[in-house]
């Protein structure tokens, strides 16, 4: 597994436990600093939970407009956190291409999600492309 895979689940993680209001983002960064990641991984895992915390509301809007039929608490949390994680990079994070990280988004939630996780990941984030053609 490549160390920007194992960085985006360690957002994934991460985001989690901020969404269920546990752990306030400064607490869990601290964390993340001792973290095994080194480097680049390290920076990029910063990178992505600082983003998509200081762009939620943005995100979340965005989500609520591709997934129409879902109220945005009612989507599976760790669904719900990938598709933020996704779309800060999709949105911010110029040098990744789009395809890059639907696949990553996909292959994490085939890991961390439901039997139907990757394919609703999958949709939401396939319907945030077509929008921008």
């Amino acid at each position: 597994m490549g160390e920007r895979r194992k960085a985006r689940e360690k957002a994934l993680q991460c985001l989690f436990e901020f969404d269920l209001g546990k752990t306030d983002l400064s607490k869990i960064l601290e964390r993340v600093g001792r973290s095994r990641l080194k480097g680049e991984a390290k920076n990029f895992l910063k990178t992505l939970l600082k983003g998509t915390v200081e762009n939620l509301s943005l995100i979340d809007s965005k989500i609520s407009k591709l997934a129409s039929k879902w109220r945005l608490e009612r989507i599976a949390n760790v669904d719900r956190n990938i598709l933020r994680l996704t779309l800060y990079e999709i949105l911010f994070l110029d040098d990744i291409p789009p395809a890059v990280s639907i696949n990553e988004a996909v292959e994490i939630a085939k890991k961390y999600g439901t039997e139907e996780s990757s394919k609703f990941v999958n949709g939401i984030l396939g319907g945030l492309l077509r929008s921008r053609n």
